[in-house]
Formats: structure tokens, sequence, C-alpha cells
């Protein structure tokens, strides 16, 4: 719903621009901000108060133009061809990599005169994983700032699961899961931390290191996950790209390789209607993802742009924002720390966490949510995926094969045989078509 109400105030902003112009309105001194973004990824209550606030500290007007994407590939495409001239956009970190080897994004200027630089509450932690951007030469924290962040791991049922039973990716193939497990439509993050449970005894011995794995998608790396997967596919009941998290809340499924913001959503929503629900990163590890704000080298306004991504790190703007959408900010103020603690404890969360790696010195035994803030025991055996450029070809292959190569024979001939049927109808509809025609000439 919120996606349908975003789509329909784009386009009445956009119709009433084109009013404007048309009826000779001096429309010189308009200010559009074209924000390109996740659908159900912002408190859109925040754009309208970000054309106020940015009215207050420039005294310059704006209209946001907030339009949704649902793929990153399908934003970069629009960007690459030239055409889009969009200001902000929140692609993902191996986008991110790629639009910085292309040349498509422009630095972000951090100065903003006598208004507040918020981009100081944007974790430490952040802001070493941006360092670890393939950048092609360029610093990625010049060029892209941090906005939400996660892992990925199981959501599961512990009514139906044990947590020894997902603590290693081995789950996957447990039978006993046998169409109850849902793994999300996302190869690289089903790629990735299935690659690091399998080389876990080269991480073990030395022999390379995590930073290293996770750029590896070589030929023998890419067969190795795809036989893991293929054990696994029997058991699997659906591939989902958003559907999981209901599912899960409804009982259809106990086990879902997801994203750790789905899990909070649906841990959240199944408490409601009285089911449990929990989230693990398994012993193996796992990958960390980031999102962030960019500019687009095709950007027209990069001032208001700079500003929108200074106002989306202010404190109460990122608890807003986590509140509506169930993702993790970036943003590690005390403030923030205070607040996502309190709601812990209110859910029930006791375990206190060392958490120092994200909010500092001061966070080493704090209660909070471990799967939004995972203990850095966790997040120590986490890599960042990256761009695999060329070699991408390779692995979204590997997924079509594991994905589409299930049916069984009686599968296949039910399929021929409809087809067969659709064209001898097609047929005999030609010949009937004739026949009335010469019947008519």
């Amino acid at each position: 719903m919120r996606k349908f109400y975003s789509m329909v105030t784009a386009l009445l902003v956009g119709f009433a621009l084109t009013a404007l112009t048309g009826c000779g309105v001096d429309d010189s001194r308009l200010s559009i901000l074209k924000v390109y973004n996740w659908a159900d990824y912002i408190d859109e209550d925040l754009l309208s108060e970000f054309e106020e606030w940015y009215l207050e500290q420039t005294g310059e007007e704006v209209k946001v133009v907030y339009q949704l994407f649902d793929i990153n590939e399908i934003m970069l495409a629009k960007i690459e061809r030239g055409k889009e001239d969009f200001d902000v956009v929140c692609p993902s970190e191996y986008i991110i990599e790629r639009m910085l080897r292309n040349d498509l994004l422009l630095p972000i200027n951090k100065d903003f005169g006598t208004t507040p630089n918020y981009l100081g509450n944007i974790s430490p932690y952040i802001h070493r994983v941006f360092d670890k951007i393939d950048g092609h030469g360029k610093d990625a924290n010049d060029y892209a700032v941090g906005y939400m962040w996660g892992t990925t791991g199981f959501l599961y049922n512990p009514k139906y699961v044990t947590r020894e039973e997902v603590s290693s990716w081995s789950a996957l193939w447990n039978p006993k899961f046998s169409k109850k497990l849902l793994i999300k439509d996302a190869f690289r993050d089903v790629y990735c931390p299935l690659l690091i449970y399998a080389k876990q005894q080269e991480l073990a011995s030395g022999a390379m290191s995590l930073d290293s794995l996770m750029y590896d998608s070589s030929d023998a790396s890419i067969a190795l996950v795809e036989g893991l997967l293929k054990r696994a596919k029997p058991h699997v009941a659906g591939w989902e790209a958003d559907f999981g998290k209901e599912i899960m809340t409804k009982e259809k499924a106990w086990l879902n390789l997801s994203w750790s913001g789905d899990a909070v959503w649906a841990i959240d929503e199944a408490e409601a209607v009285g089911v449990e629900l929990d989230y693990v990163v398994p012993d193996e590890g796992s990958v960390v993802w980031f999102d962030g704000w960019v500019i687009p080298k095709y950007a027209k306004n990069t001032k208001a742009a700079a500003y929108f991504i200074n106002f989306m790190c202010k404190p109460e703007n990122a608890i807003r924002n986590m509140d509506a959408i169930g993702y993790v900010s970036v943003i590690a103020t005390p403030e923030v720390m205070d607040y996502m603690s309190e709601s812990a404890v209110e859910s029930g969360c006791e375990e206190p966490l060392d958490v120092r790696y994200f909010f500092g010195e001061d966070a080493d035994s704090v209660v909070i949510n471990p799967a939004m803030y995972p203990d850095v025991s966790v997040i120590n055996r986490c890599g960042m995926m990256h761009d695999s450029g060329a070699r991408t070809a390779n692995l979204l292959e590997m997924w079509s094969r594991v994905k589409g190569d299930n049916l069984n024979s009686g599968m296949v001939i039910f399929i021929l045989l409809f087809f067969g049927c659709l064209f001898v109808l097609g047929v005999v509809r030609k010949v009937r078509r004739r026949r009335q025609r010469n019947r008519r000439w």
C-alpha cells in the first residue's frame, strides 16, 4: 500500500509541475529533488518534513519527487543509459562498487555551512566497512553515505526448529525441513554464505582470509556452491523475494534463509498473532550487507541531495526510519543506542551483547536486539559482498540452473502437452478464419 501511495504522490507532483509551467508560472525558482529508493524503505512523512527543514536551513524551496525500485540492476540500468537524472539513490554495496568503477557517481559535498553536519553520527564500523568497497582508486566514503545495514541468516520457528539445528548452514539439507524451507531469491546473499560454509577448513587454517574469499567467483567455487544448493533444492518450498515473511508468520514454513531486516519485521508481526519466530547467523559465518545514499553522475540538484543525505543522518530521523521499516540504521549516537536498548528490553531481550564495534567503547555490555545488532563475535565471522564484474553472468547462470532444472518428468510431459494443445488450438483457429474469409469472398 505504501508503494501505491508513493507512486500516486510522484504522479501528482509531476502533474502539478506540468500545470504550473503550462499556466505560464515562472518555474525558474522551482527546485526539484528526485529521490530513487527501495519500496517500503523510509518513513515517508520525512519527505515533506525535509522540504520544510531545507527551507529553514537554506532559505530555498525544494519539492521531493519520490520514486521506487525493486532491483538494484534496474535502477543501475536507468542511470547507465544517462536518461535518468535522479539526485539521490540508495544502492547496495556491490552496486556502489560498480558505479564507482564506471564513473557514475559524484562526490558528496559535506560542507553544509551553518547547518549541523550529521554525517558524523555514522558508526565508525560503517566507515571501516565502506573502506573495503573497491572504489577503483576512489574512496567510497567520499561518494557514499551509509543508510541501512544487516546480516543474512536463518529466520526460524522454535516450535518446529531448535537453535542447534540452525546453528549451521547444513540445516538447508536437513530432510526434517523438507518443503518447509524458504530461500531468499537473491543469488549473492545465498552464494557468499554457502561459500563461507564450504571453505571452513581453509579459513580456519589461515590459508585464505574472509575478505579475500568474498571476491571469489571462480568456476570452481561457483560449482561448489551449486552442488550445495542442489542438495538443498528438494527441500525448498519456494524462492522468495518478499513473501517469505508472511509465510513464516502464518507457520506455513519453518525456516527461511533471509535478511535480518525481514526477520525483524516478521518476528514483530508474528508476535502480534501469537506466533514465535527467531533469527540466527549460523556459526560458520555469513555476510553483512549495506545500502547507502549516493549522488549519481547525472544529478541536477546536488546541493539538495547532499542536504537530504545529511537530514537522514539525524538521530531522531534514523529512529523513525527504523521503526517504520524494521531495518537497522547506520547511525550510532547514544540516543539511538538508548532507544534501541529500551525497545529490546520491552520486547523481552535479556542477554547483554558486546556492540562496541558499532556504538563505541561504552557499549561493551548492552541489552539490545541481537537480530539487529549482532554481538561482535558474530560480526567477526561475517564478510562483505563485492561486485563480481564480468563474473556476475556466471553466478546468474548458476542461480538459474539451480532454480530452473527441478522439473520432474511428469511435469515436463504436462507442460509439453499443454503447449502442444495451445499450438493445435492456434492452428484450428487459423483454419477456421481462412474458411470464414473464403465464404465471405
